[in-house]
């Protein structure tokens, strides 16, 4: 049992050490992925007159007009909402076995 939880505190130690992972681009075609530098401890997405930029940033010049997050990869040009093609589709599913 020892053994287990001693994998499990390695395993913390060495992902919190391998820092942030954000996107990082200018423009709406966004693949390019970096880890954060020290000190960079958010995802950052700025979006000004249509130019969409993304990168690192510290969290102290996080304002207003800049969407921050701080998980891996958060900063995806990905939409979170659910898109009218899954709802239709969900619904045709649940018409057909109703």
């Amino acid at each position: 049992m020892m053994h287990l939880y001693g994998a499990l505190i390695l395993f913390v130690t060495v992902s919190a050490a391998c820092g942030l992972s954000c996107y990082n681009c200018i423009g709406k075609d966004c693949s390019d992925k970096i880890t954060c530098p020290s000190g960079f401890d958010r995802c950052a997405t700025v979006t000004l007159n249509d130019l969409i930029t993304k990168s690192c940033m510290n969290s102290n010049l996080c304002i207003d007009l800049i969407k921050c997050c701080s998980t891996d990869l958060c900063n995806s040009a990905m939409p979170t909402g659910s898109s009218v093609l899954l709802l239709l589709a969900s619904s045709a599913i649940i018409t057909v076995f109703l």
